[in-house]
Order: structure tokens, then sequence, then C-alpha cells
């Protein structure tokens, strides 16, 4: 696989289109999360949506990882799946942490990407459903909504 600046446009591209899937998978985790730990979440529309992608591609460095963790898991497939399903969990997290911008948001994305992982059955390459999981919960975990987000932490003054 070889990625070129058409390349990662590409996949740019894929990804803002994908919006009609995952926006909802970003509502519908919201919604569960957000029962299961007692308080409302903003919901996202697709223009948020797209631009987040944009931003995400367009910081260089991350958007060509966020392009390659993206080839891959369009394509990713294994017979019986199940002998390969590491491999896929494995490109799923570290793409919804790239996406979400690192710790300490990064580690919540990976969590955030097998509680949507759960839910989502994608038609297609085994690594299709965990690449909707993935972004789902990566740009989730990035954009406004939570309420513990919109508020100065604590530790802000503490130098």
């Amino acid at each position: 696989m070889e990625l070129t600046p058409a390349a990662v446009t590409d996949e740019h591209r894929w990804v803002r289109d994908r919006a009609d899937v995952v926006v909802p998978l970003i509502n519908e985790t919201r919604e569960r999360l957000g029962e299961l730990f007692d308080t409302t979440v903003g919901e996202v529309d697709d223009e948020t949506y797209i631009a987040a992608v944009d931003e995400v591609f367009a910081d260089g460095d991350v958007g060509v990882n966020v392009a390659a963790y993206v080839r891959i898991l369009r394509e990713l497939d294994v017979e019986g799946d199940y002998p390969g399903f590491i491999v896929d969990e494995v490109l799923g997290r570290k793409l919804a942490s790239t996406i979400a911008g690192g710790d300490p948001l990064g580690l919540l994305a990976e969590a955030t990407f097998h509680f949507a992982d759960v839910a989502v059955h994608t038609d297609g390459p085994a690594g299709l459903d965990d690449l909707d999981a993935a972004l789902a919960a990566g740009f989730q975990t990035r954009l406004p909504g939570w309420s513990w987000r919109q508020r100065d932490s604590p530790f802000d003054s503490v130098l």
C-alpha cells in the first residue's frame, strides 16, 4: 500500500461521504453512554461531523495516519473472521484514538471503540464494521456535547 497525497485525499473524501452511516452511530453511542452515565449528551449533525473530518485531515501528519488506518480497515478481511479479529480490533482502537487527538481523549476513544463496536454490523469485509465503530468512537470523543468537557478543568490553575 502506498499513501500519496492523492490517496489521502481519496480517504478523506470517503470518510466525509460516510456521514450517513457514522453520524447515526455517533448519536446512538452517545445516547447509550448517556443512559449509562445518567447524563444528556448533545447530538452530532452531518455538518459538524464533516467539519471535524476536515479538521483531522487538515493536520498532514494526523491525516496520513488516519488515511492509512481507514484504507487498511476498508480492505481487511480474514476467512472465517475470528482468526483475524485481533488485528481489526487493534487498528480500530488506534484509529479512534488518533481521531480523538491523543491522550487523554485517545484512551477514552479506545474504550468507546469497543462499546460502539458491539452494536455495529456492517456488510462487507470484516474490517469495515470496525472502521465504522472507530470513526464513531473517535469523532464522538473529539466533538463537543459532553457536559464534563464544557467546563474548566479543576487542574487548570495548579501552577
